[in-house]
């Protein structure tokens, strides 16, 4: 019963938001090329002459720069997975109330690297939190905020490992392959259920294929 009540609530309030709630977000596992995509996607939005802000989670908020430290740093004793899921959403909230919902009341276009959904796939499924606790701790943190549209940039999970070796990795690019294919399955899982929000993309392509894909696919939908 409680599950049921969150999803209408979520539903709600995406339903008074919607048709001028410029929010998109880029969920996927590490080195998928995500973040790539979503800075061509904000590049191509200014060249358009369209406000755009530029965010991300962890760390789009001031508070939220420290949380993000303390999640990703690959040293000292890692928090225990139901503090990991509550540092998340401590940011989230911070970062919804201070920067994502001033800046769609004034109407600018939103593009954020990771949102609820990847608390779902890594913390859910990746750490094995219930779901229907990631579930209500995201509509806490959100008061029901969702995204117009999530890009899924899915790439296996050899694929995403090569892309990461030139960088130093951070706590969670450390962990074991399965751990990444969970995660990567669980996204998957997601978009699959929620087609009308969620747009999946083979992120093997090249940047710029990938860019014209996700524009064709935002003309459609009515979002540009």
């Amino acid at each position: 019963m409680r599950n049921d009540l969150i999803l209408l609530t979520c539903l709600k309030s995406y339903d008074n938001l919607r048709g001028y709630m410029p929010f998109v977000t880029f969920e996927g596992i590490d080195g998928s090329g995500k973040s790539t995509l979503l800075k061509l996607f904000a590049q191509h939005l200014k060249q358009l002459g369209l406000p755009v802000e530029i965010t991300r989670e962890p760390g789009g908020s001031d508070l939220g720069r420290e949380l993000r430290e303390i999640l990703l740093r690959p040293e000292g004793v890692p928090p225990c997975p139901e503090a990991e899921l509550l540092i998340y959403e401590a940011d989230r909230a911070q970062h919804v109330a201070t920067k994502i919902r001033p800046w769609l009341d004034q109407n600018i276009w939103v593009l954020s690297d990771r949102f609820y959904d990847s608390s779902l796939a890594f913390q859910g499924a990746g750490r094995k939190l219930k779901t229907e606790d990631v579930i209500w701790l995201n509509q806490f943190a959100t008061k029901g905020l969702k995204p117009a549209l999530t890009v899924l940039t899915d790439c296996s999970v050899d694929v995403s490992q090569k892309r990461r070796q030139a960088r130093k990795a951070d706590r969670f690019e450390n962990e074991k392959t399965q751990f990444h294919e969970t995660v990567r399955q669980e996204f998957l899982a997601i978009a699959k259920k929620d087609p009308e929000r969620f747009f999946i993309i083979n992120s093997e392509k090249a940047p710029n294929e990938l860019l014209q894909m996700l524009l064709t696919e935002v003309k459609k939908r009515g979002l540009l």
